[in-house]
């Protein structure tokens, strides 16, 4: 089998890259970095520039599934025109993925695009699930729904499309958890707000175990890659301190105060979504990780 990867080499790409390579799967990546190209028999990168319009469309040549993670990090201030980046990123890139797809011979039958949790609406009561069709009204919920939206327009061409639902994805390379670990670390970790919004969680290697289990077994529709046991921020953040070992004991942080120091992009920090993982399961995917504490062990030990 041929995976085309886009976003190889990010926090997410990087580790899916690693077990698709230990499971005997050939991969090609699309970079637009001419320093990031490999050419080995089961690693292969192509360019693309989809500010431009460019790609490399022998990147598509026997490929059996794309695997579409590329998109601006949501983890910078969200100024007007990175707002549109966040966006365009997403989309652009998966019309662009159609618009390959639709113009070039191939034997592509599958299609997984990244997505994200951030699409169901802040609630501290609700739990979700991937029937749940309300997109929350907000700017991070304008972007996954277009982002699924550019995925959805795939299917018309006759191929599987698969959706990954991601929550707050816990590894020590990045991302989330090595932000919330440096003012802890430090003994000055605080939830924030009152810290009951509940947090769906995952531990890395669960979530391209995912990836691998949906491409392995051809599932379609939308996943909620969360853990099945989410927690309120308040336990996320003093299980952090328990496991450094550090003191934990300063009230939660107010609202206007991580607004005025982040500007809209605090409201990530507010949110509560409590994300139900019972549909993967039901296909009979098994998590390595349903314990917050052993995944917050690993990675921080």
């Amino acid at each position: 089998m041929k995976v085309l990867i886009t976003g190889a080499t990010g926090l997410v790409g990087n580790e899916l890259v690693s077990l698709l390579l230990k499971n005997g799967i050939h991969i090609n990546y699309l970079t637009t970095s001419g320093k990031k190209l490999q050419n080995e028999t089961q690693y292969k990168g192509f360019l693309w520039n989809p500010e431009k319009g460019e790609i490399d469309q022998s990147c598509i040549d026997e490929v059996d599934v794309i695997i579409h993670l590329a998109g601006a990090s949501i983890s910078k201030r969200w100024t007007d025109s990175y707002k549109e980046e966040i966006l365009e990123s997403r989309v652009v890139s998966a019309d662009m993925l159609y618009d390959l797809l639709k113009s070039v011979p191939n034997k592509v039958s599958h299609f997984i695009t990244a997505s994200a949790i951030g699409i169901y609406p802040d609630s501290l009561d609700k739990v979700y699930s991937e029937e749940d069709d309300t997109a929350d009204n907000s700017f991070l919920g304008l972007v996954v729904t277009k982002w699924e939206q550019a995925a959805d327009k795939i299917a018309k061409l006759g191929i599987t499309v698969s959706k990954i639902r991601t929550g707050l994805v816990l590894s020590h390379k990045g991302g989330m958890l090595k932000e919330l670990v440096k003012p802890i670390k430090f003994g000055l970790g605080a939830a924030f707000g009152n810290g009951n919004q509940i947090q769906s969680w995952i531990h890395i290697e669960d979530l391209v175990g995912i990836y691998l289990f949906v491409l392995t077994h051809k599932l379609e529709g939308a996943f909620n890659a969360v853990a099945p046991y989410p927690v309120t921020q308040k336990q996320l953040v003093k299980n952090v301190a328990q496991v450094l070992d550090v003191p934990y004991f300063l009230p939660g942080m107010p609202k206007f105060i991580m607004k005025t120091v982040m500007g809209e992009m605090h409201d990530l920090l507010y949110m509560s979504q409590n994300v139900s993982a019972k549909k993967i399961i039901s296909e009979g995917y098994q998590f390595k990780y349903l314990s917050l504490e052993r995944a917050l062990k690993h990675e921080l030990h």
